[in-house]
């Protein structure tokens, strides 16, 4: 076990190719780490810079102390759980998991050893025997982890390992993989596309976008206080609602306006972006911080707004409802024992405790707390 260290490190491909810019992060030793971002961000990039399969341009990493730049893949003491399993067709599950041990030379009684406890980790005693096509999506995603697990290995790098599995089976494999870390306590980097596995596993995440480090902090100050406008509308289901307008100074207090809107700010949430009063802004309130006026023990009655509804997603215990102000869609996450139909024009409050303010250029959350800022 290690910690991995990554410092201003960038990868360019040929042709100009900015893939990873300026990426620094120190990945803790026991540390369940997981970098989450759209397609082509730059995660897998970076994971894979990590395991030596991709030469990084400029920067330096570091597994424990020692600097592995120029150290081949073979020897960085790591072991890595790809997408598609990559497991050898020919071999049994026994012989795919004793594979990497076999190479190393390690002695056959420790290679028993280590497959019978990595197979028993794992509730695959079972299929030691069976190749890889009489296997399913999910038992062949744990002779993975098993044939990761026998190694022992300094830090265990995950590229999108769940998503070959259907959704059912991908819960259940989430469960799994936080079990295992917990028992096994080996430093974890683990990329996704999927944010609710990126909240749900990681110690921290990392987000991405174009190659750059948004925001590295535990997923909750990520969800609570997301560090940009990228990181507002790419952690949460639904993503945040963003709505153009200004701030404006009245009778002591500052509101956000736009037409057809006019939202009280919280005292606190304008003395930490005072500085904005007369500025063009972007408003940012997830969805489950807008209900309907009188079903909600939201107190801020004075913002309120009429709104129209055009469409109405029934999920069970909740509901997702589109709305419309003055042709300006945003999306309210409800119960679902309010009845709205198509055409009704309920009237919804804001929630001020979870509304954001977003400089308009730069993306970045002027509303943060300094602590909420801290990775």
């Amino acid at each position: 076990m290690a910690e991995v260290t990554i410092e201003n490190v960038s990868k360019i491909y040929p042709g100009g190719v900015l893939a990873v810019k300026n990426a620094d992060l120190k990945i803790d030793d026991e540390e369940f780490l997981v970098l989450v971002g759209p397609s082509g961000c730059g995660k897998s990039t970076t994971l894979r810079m990590i395991a030596g399969l991709e030469e990084i341009t400029e920067g330096v990493i570091r597994i424990g102390p020692r600097v592995v730049n120029d150290v081949p893949p073979k020897d960085r003491d790591i072991a890595m759980v790809f997408q598609n399993y990559a497991l050898y067709p020919h071999m049994t599950v026994y012989k795919n998991m004793a594979f990497g041990l076999k190479l190393r030379r390690f002695p056959k009684q420790q290679i028993e050893e280590r497959v019978q406890e990595a197979a028993r980790i794992l509730g695959i005693g079972n299929l030691l025997d069976r190749k890889p096509k009489a296997l399913s999506g999910g038992q062949r995603q744990r002779v993975a982890l098993g044939r990761a697990i026998v190694r022992k290995p300094a830090a265990f790098l995950f590229d999108e390992p769940l998503s070959n599995l259907d959704a059912k089976l991908r819960v259940e494999m989430r469960a799994e993989l936080s079990k295992l870390h917990h028992r096994l306590h080996t430093t974890t980097i683990y990329v996704t596309h999927d944010q609710v596995e990126a909240l749900t596993l990681g110690d921290r995440i990392v987000v991405m976008d174009d190659g750059i480090i948004q925001q590295v902090a535990p997923p909750l100050t990520v969800y609570d206080y997301p560090a940009t406008m990228f990181v507002a509308g790419f952690i949460g289901t639904p993503p945040m609602n963003f709505l153009e307008g200004s701030l404006t100074g009245e009778g002591g207090n500052l509101y956000f306006v736009r037409e057809g809107m006019k939202i009280k700010l919280s005292n606190d949430l304008a003395e930490r972006v005072g500085d904005y009063a007369g500025k063009e802004v972007v408003f940012g309130v997830r969805p489950e911080n807008i209900q309907v006026k009188g079903q909600t023990n939201i107190k801020e009655d004075e913002n309120v707004a009429s709104c129209k509804v055009t469409v109405v997603e029934p999920l069970g215990d909740d509901m997702i409802v589109y709305l419309n102000i003055n042709e300006k869609s945003f999306i309210a996450k409800l119960d679902s024992h309010i009845r709205l139909e198509v055409d009704d024009v309920p009237e919804m409050i804001f929630d001020m405790q979870g509304a954001h303010i977003f400089d308009p250029e730069t993306g970045a959350n002027v509303s943060l707390r300094e602590a909420a800022q801290v990775a």
